[in-house]
């Protein structure tokens, strides 16, 4: 549902539980305000409307819209000077500006006033599209991967998982030197805000942090999001455009989903990392750029690049500095703090009380393989509480496929008796060994005692 909000109008919050991104469209023309609402909204946007700059400035304060869509000219007002002041005011968000008249200069000047594009009315549903799965996707990649818009210090840099202090550690060390980094791990794990945290870590953290997605459907609009493009040199090339490298001014540019990149494009990222040097798409002259790279992926570039799909050279100069991002399931004792934050952090979004954790619904978060990692237990916990509001996350709030898995075998660090875990260290190790006196060897006990153990815990 999307409407008008005219100023000093209270806008209704989305419903609890919604996922949705936030897009603000600011625009005199009713007409067109309606028509594109619709469009983003089908693309599952939720979306506010507003006439005016003041309307503008007004709706940013109360909400974190992710992109919004700006009129050049709205009445006796300026979107050009309109545009600052939204980034200024929502840091991070995303500005395409759009107008019937176009004009290569005007274009420019909005570029470097900080406009994300610079677009013809009417637009196409393909330009839509690309706002959304482009812009959209930069803005919303630390939310989808961890969540961390519930709290103010990200739950996935507070650990007590020895392999994710490790990767940690790491982080801070390159972050102290300036490397360029390649963050491995699976989808879900939170490569996207580790490098938010090394950036902010860095020397160059006064400076810009500009986010390419490899996900783009098109190698076109890669180089063009990456390297920048000349005007005319692909349909809807209208000006000169600078890319993310170039954007960056000297901070850091995250590219995400490397393994992503075509041949033609990993050599032109290999000729920056070398030489510093780039030329955009449609265009001859080579030009002198200065960002770090952070590289994430959750392919097996080694692999890649044995099956000739990933240029050795490159991987050579990215994995000299290469973390490695645990899967949750490897994490166990940062599962229920985990979840609780992102309780509290979906409690507090709502307005609602303070949701616990039971015992048993934390034995079957603890018990769960989590293919989906960190991103996917986010989401469970705001699924799980939007659909029981106001109370406990009880297991029965949990997706069915928890009550099916299996009895997992108790692990150190999980919630279980020392005695269940001993039971299961001494279990395995009977299993192998080749009789009770070399089990009780391995085990650094008598063999009476382990027989008294094995025949207590023998039905």
């Amino acid at each position: 549902m999307n409407r008008a909000v005219e100023e000093g109008e209270p806008r209704m919050l989305p419903g609890a539980g919604r996922a949705t991104v936030r897009a603000l469209v600011i625009d005199g023309d009713r007409g067109f305000r309606q028509a594109f609402s619709l469009q983003l909204e089908g693309l599952g946007c939720d979306v506010e409307q507003v006439a005016s700059g003041a309307a503008a400035l007004a709706a940013i304060r109360r909400e974190p819209f992710a992109l919004a869509i700006c009129e050049l000219e709205l009445g006796q007002e300026s979107g050009l000077d309109l545009l600052p002041h939204l980034l200024a005011g929502r840091p991070g968000l995303e500005v395409v500006m759009v107008t019937a008249h176009v004009s290569c200069q005007t274009a420019v000047e909005a570029m470097r006033r900080g406009a994300k594009d610079y677009l013809e009315k009417p637009l196409a549903a393909s330009q839509v599209h690309r706002l959304v799965d482009e812009a959209l996707e930069r803005t919303l990649l630390e939310r989808r991967e961890t969540g961390a818009e519930y709290a103010s210090t990200p739950p996935l840099l507070e650990t007590s998982s020895p392999r994710m202090r490790s990767a940690l550690a790491l982080l801070e060390r390159a972050a102290a030197r300036d490397w360029r980094v390649l963050l491995r791990g699976e989808a879900g794990t939170g490569k996207g805000l580790l490098a938010r945290a090394l950036h902010a870590r860095s020397r160059r953290r006064d400076l810009p942090f500009t986010v390419v997605s490899c996900r783009a459907p098109s190698q076109q609009g890669l180089e063009s999001e990456l390297f920048g493009h000349a005007k005319g040199a692909f349909q809807g090339a209208l000006c000169d455009r600078e890319g993310a490298i170039e954007a960056a001014r000297g901070g850091t540019v995250f590219i995400d989903e490397l393994a992503n990149l075509s041949p033609r494009l990993q050599l032109k990222l290999l000729h920056f990392l070398r030489d510093h040097q780039l030329e955009r798409a449609g265009e001859l002259q080579t030009r002198t750029a200065s960002a770090r790279i952070v590289a994430a992926t959750a392919q097996d570039l080694p692999a890649e690049s044995k099956a000739g799909r990933f240029r050795e050279d490159l991987l050579y100069l990215l994995e000299a500095t290469q973390i490695t991002v645990p899967p949750l399931r490897e994490r166990i004792e940062d599962i229920v703090p985990l979840a609780q934050s992102f309780a509290a952090g979906f409690s507090q979004r709502t307005r609602g009380a303070r949701s616990r954790l039971p015992l048993d619904t934390r034995k079957m978060l603890v018990a769960w393989s989590w293919p989906g990692n960190v991103r996917e237990l986010r989401d469970v916990v705001e699924r799980a509480l939007a659909a029981f509001p106001g109370g406990d996350l009880v297991p029965e709030a949990l997706p069915a496929r928890f009550a099916l898995q299996p009895a997992g075998a108790p692990l150190p660090g999980g919630l279980y008796t020392v005695e269940e875990i001993e039971k299961e260290h001494v279990r395995r190790v009977l299993s192998w060994a080749g009789s009770l006196e070399e089990a009780a060897r391995v085990l650094g006990v008598a063999v009476t005692t382990l027989w008294r153990k094995r025949k207590r815990w023998t039905p």
